[in-house]
């Protein structure tokens, strides 16, 4: 901006406030005065005309009407000019489409946003100007796609913002959805994402932006991808949307609007040293080009990309071949291990999908990928972002893993508890074929072991933790707590796993649930189903042990109470099903009826997936079957039951058994990948390709990309 159009806006706004002083104290009743900023509405379009057009008009000026400020509409493009913008705080882009403006107006639109003016593109905004480079950048990303206008659930991640800050934790609504050609998280701050698993059609997976803000230059940039129906114009919750979103960018409002820390979105082809891989040419991609021709043990070194705070890496890939796993690594092609992800077969090598993963290590050196599959040609990297906040919106509080409290150590509870089950003696032998990676840790540690836990689950991708529970005052109780705040800096919900304790009755099981609710209920981390009324969820294990539930009745208008069954004769009194065995998952018995059942009569339905079961050291002599991990196809096994509707009976949630039964061999808590020697432990080596460290997170990877596709079965 000119110094003119600068001292301009000033002496408007100094004389705005000197007139509103003035007008306080000799303004006649009734008597109008001047709006304190003006606003241009511009609505060309060149492609596409949405007919809510004029109802958005109407609403900015009501608006504007009833918060102290003018709206100017235009399809004029010629009022892009830097004398008649410095006019304006603010200039909309109300469901602009196509190219809008010529290269002057070009100019004079960037030099006004640059030196401190305001833009706001609302839905179509970002289908405009494609051919302009900093538009782009101004807007944040250009539209892709849409699927049919249809009702989904948005999550309100910034709730600070004035635009978002009069919304819940979630906002069901009904708008036509857009696709995005690029994640904008790195360039911008995100304030609402789309949950895909409550709609159909929705392509950027679990980070999906739909609402976001940045600075631009000295100015202020803010957009949604809301409004596509005139309906939404009428909506007061859009309205104020909109209102917040207008008077930050007019800079009537303030709002922390920084993009996150970190290296923003890098070409993986722009590799700084490598193993095996090339540059390969892809036209649908980011510049053209992938990084490609990746095989097994492959690498790539990036100098210029720093892994300090990194939190998050998110990439954009593609699969004709076998998919496979990208390592994230510090320092070297063996360098600290940070995370892993899995690449799945996208059906093309232009066919891109996008991937992420939490980061549970930490390192400061340069980031190097290293690549590892089956033979021959695995998968294609485009673009790629290392984040310095976890990923939001990403977990699914429809995946919920069985977890146990109940370990413990010299160190915390004063001896052991639970490890030396089967006459074991920790620290080295511990009563699990399998050992864990944190050793024999102890369920109180919450500042070690349980966050440690908690941004493991969050790795997974489910969303929901189910606390295994004894009864009032048990070991398990006293720590819930302390559980419920780990889960809650992760972003976990905490459920609940009603075990069958000594002189457990119905009545008693109900009056658990009441005192359940009403101590730990009001905890942030408490989980209820925002698909289900607002319940809670409680599993009781055993529940064919007791024949009387007619108790359950005063609790099932207020909770989620699940039967351990699939013998729908035995669930009178409960709100559902679910199975825990980690065995039965293999076959699938009665899993279909099950869930026909639980759909016809509108009760949930929450079949048990398990990687295997084996408990030789914990329960010797025991003659359960054991379930063989096959390197990770019985897990497969269990949860393509589970999603086929023709055996799994289209489940509403999916339970894992377990994150951490060590005992009984289910756990997919990372498993150490050098155990003490001359106990016989397994490891995961094997699964799913991974060896040596890479394979002890194998199975949270697995989980992550089934909590995909359950989520992506849920869409469609």
């Amino acid at each position: 901006m000119t110094m003119t159009i600068l001292m301009r806006r000033l002496r408007r706004g100094t004389a705005a406030l000197a007139l509103g002083l003035l007008g306080a104290l000799i303004t006649p009743a009734g008597t109008a005065h001047a709006a304190a900023f003006e606003v241009l509405v511009f609505s060309k379009t060149a492609g596409f005309r949405h007919d809510a057009i004029p109802a958005g008009i109407d609403a900015l000026r009501t608006l504007g009407g009833q918060n102290d400020f003018t709206v100017t509409a235009t399809e004029d493009a010629g009022a892009f000019t830097a004398s008649n913008l410095a006019s304006y705080e603010a200039v909309v882009f109300l469901n602009t489409t196509g190219d809008v403006l010529n290269s002057a107006q070009q100019n004079a639109l960037q030099s006004y946003v640059d030196s401190g003016g305001g833009y706001v593109g609302v839905h179509a905004a970002a289908d405009t100007e494609y051919d302009w480079p900093y538009y782009g950048q101004l807007v944040g990303a250009w539209f892709q796609s849409h699927p049919a206008i249809q009702q989904a659930t948005i999550r309100n991640e910034d709730r600070t913002h004035p635009a978002t800050a009069h919304l819940g934790a979630t906002w069901t609504r009904t708008d036509e959805w857009y696709n995005y050609r690029a994640n904008p998280r790195p360039n911008v701050r995100v304030l609402q994402t789309l949950d895909e698993s409550t709609y159909s059609g929705g392509s950027m997976g679990a980070d999906h932006p739909i609402t976001w803000c940045h600075g631009q230059g000295t100015g202020r940039s803010f957009y949604t991808g809301l409004g596509h129906t005139i309906e939404s114009y009428a909506d007061p919750a859009f309205r104020s949307l909109l209102l917040g979103g207008v008077r930050y960018a007019a800079g009537q409002a303030t709002a922390n609007c920084s993009a996150p820390a970190g290296n923003g979105q890098i070409e993986a082809e722009s590799y700084s040293s490598g193993s095996g891989v090339q540059v390969a040419a892809h036209a649908p991609a980011s510049g053209g080009q992938t990084l490609g021709y990746i095989e097994n043990g492959d690498w790539a070194g990036y100098s210029h990309v720093t892994t300090a705070g990194a939190k998050t890496f998110t990439a954009k890939v593609s699969s004709a071949g076998a998919g496979g796993t990208i390592e994230i690594r510090s320092g070297s092609a063996g360098g600290t291990l940070l995370g892993s992800v899995t690449v799945p077969v996208t059906g093309g090598w232009e066919a891109f999908t996008t991937v992420t993963t939490n980061l549970t290590g930490s390192a400061s050196g340069p980031l190097f990928l290293r690549f590892t599959g089956g033979g021959g040609a695995l998968f294609d990297i485009d673009t790629f972002i290392l984040g310095a906040e976890p990923t939001a919106g990403a977990l699914s509080d429809d995946v919920h893993l069985f977890y146990y409290p109940w370990y413990g150590s010299p160190a915390v509870n004063g001896g052991w508890r639970h490890w030396q089950q089967g006459g074991h003696t920790p620290p080295d032998g511990v009563g699990a074929d399998l050992y864990p990676a944190l050793g024999p840790y102890d369920s109180g540690d919450f500042d070690g072991a349980v966050d440690q836990h908690m941004k493991w689950v969050a790795r997974s991708g489910a969303g929901v933790i189910v606390h295994s529970w004894w009864g009032r005052g048990s070991y398990e109780d006293r720590l819930a707590r302390g559980v419920l705040d780990a889960a809650q800096e992760q972003g976990i919900q905490v459920a609940w796993h009603l075990e069958p304790y000594s002189g457990r009755t119905g009545a008693s099981t109900a009056a658990d649930i009441e005192y359940i609710n009403s101590t730990y209920g009001s905890h942030p981390a408490f989980h209820r189903s925002a698909d289900h009324g607002g319940k809670g969820a409680f599993y009781v294990f055993q529940s064919l042990d007791i024949a009387d539930w007619t108790a359950l009745d005063q609790v099932t208008d207020t909770s989620i109470v699940l039967a351990q069954t699939t013998d729908t004769t035995k669930i009178t009194h409960f709100s559902g099903m679910y199975t825990y065995d980690g065995i039965a998952g293999a076959t699938a018995p009665g899993w279909k009826q099950a869930g026909d059942y639980a759909r016809a009569h509108g009760l949930i339905w929450a079949p048990s997936v398990a990687p295997g079961y084996i408990d030789d050291r914990a329960v010797p002599g025991n003659a359960t079957p054991t379930v063989e991990r096959a390197d990770g196809a019985a897990y497969d096994r269990q949860w393509s039951n589970a999603l086929d509707p023709a055996i799994g009976g289209s489940p509403t949630w999916v339970s894992v058994t377990s994150f951490n039964e060590w005992h009984e061999g289910s756990s997919i808590e990372p498993a150490d990948s050098t155990p003490p020697a001359g106990h016989g432990y397994q490891t995961y080596s094997g699964a799913y390709g991974q060896t040596g460290e890479a394979a002890q997170t194998a199975y949270l990877d697995r989980t992550a990309y089934w909590v995909g596709r359950f989520q992506g079965a849920a869409a469609g």
